[in-house]
């Protein structure tokens, strides 16, 4: 992570929280999208890259356990502070690189989890940070056990929020297609394939301005502050709200699966 993206993360941390990925009709659905589709058991040894506060941990929780802890990898440390006090979590300060670059079987000296492999990774909303897609997927691949699950759970690089244009196109020059990200996965050795599904999403509008303003996207962190006003602006002459003062909208996003073989590879 470079140092403006850290410096956003620290200054995000405090109000991290405060979207609708707070809502707990939000967390249940997508902790549902995520647990269904990894297949979970307990005792799972489960890495959770780009972590954050911890918001989406209340489900993988329930298949954690304190031999066997749900590791929470991130780069940020204030974020990695906000986690939950529980033995069975284990936060570890990282890159989703430091993590590939590890070599299979290397232990908690070198940030892991107890043991030498992981049952399921989880990936969400991270994966537009790594230097090096491909390369970064084919070394956490490595990390699977035989029959080991991966999900990268991603948004489109065409978002349908009402954000400024420029923000739009900047977030979609940088983000990866969905499937670059099953074509990396296949290539790493692992059956792979994409499903799409989408929450539908209502927000005040002077909250969302204020969002906005807040830079929560890390992509907003790459505009400056006249550059920002100049974009909300936009946003206040051009988006409609609607009647009842709401900006409603779909948060779609691709789940991308990978599952190692049952014999390994």
């Amino acid at each position: 992570m470079d140092e403006e993206l850290e410096d956003h993360y620290a200054h995000l941390a405090e109000t991290y929280d405060s979207t609708w990925a707070h809502r707990p009709d939000y967390l249940d659905w997508m902790e549902e999208q995520i647990t269904s589709r990894l297949e979970l058991r307990r005792g799972d040894r489960i890495a959770d890259i780009g972590a954050g506060t911890g918001l989406f941990l209340r489900r993988l929780l329930e298949y954690a356990t304190e031999n066997t802890p749900l590791v929470c990898v991130d780069p940020s440390q204030p974020m990695l502070d906000r986690l939950p006090s529980d033995p069975r979590l284990l936060p570890v300060r990282a890159t989703a690189e430091d993590l590939a670059r590890r070599p299979p079987g290397a232990g908690q000296d070198t940030g892991s989890a107890p043991g030498t492999s992981f049952d399921a990774i989880v990936i969400k909303e991270a994966v537009h940070h790594f230097s090096d897609v491909p390369g970064t997927l084919c070394g956490l691949a490595r990390l699977l056990a035989p029959g080991g699950r991966i999900l990268v759970v991603t948004l489109p690089p065409k978002l349908e929020y009402p954000l400024f244009q420029r923000a739009l196109n900047r977030f979609a020059a940088n983000q990866p297609e969905p499937e670059e990200i099953e074509s990396a996965l296949r290539d790493a050795g692992l059956e792979a394939h994409t499903s799409c599904a989408a929450f539908p999403v209502g927000v005040g509008r002077d909250h969302w301005l204020k969002l906005v303003e807040n830079r929560w996207m890390s992509v907003l962190s790459t505009f400056s502050d006249a550059e920002l006003a100049d974009g909300l602006a936009e946003i206040a002459e051009s988006a409609d709200p609607g009647p009842d003062g709401r900006f409603d909208f779909p948060d779609r996003f691709a789940f991308v699966e990978g599952r190692a073989p049952e014999g390994g590879r």
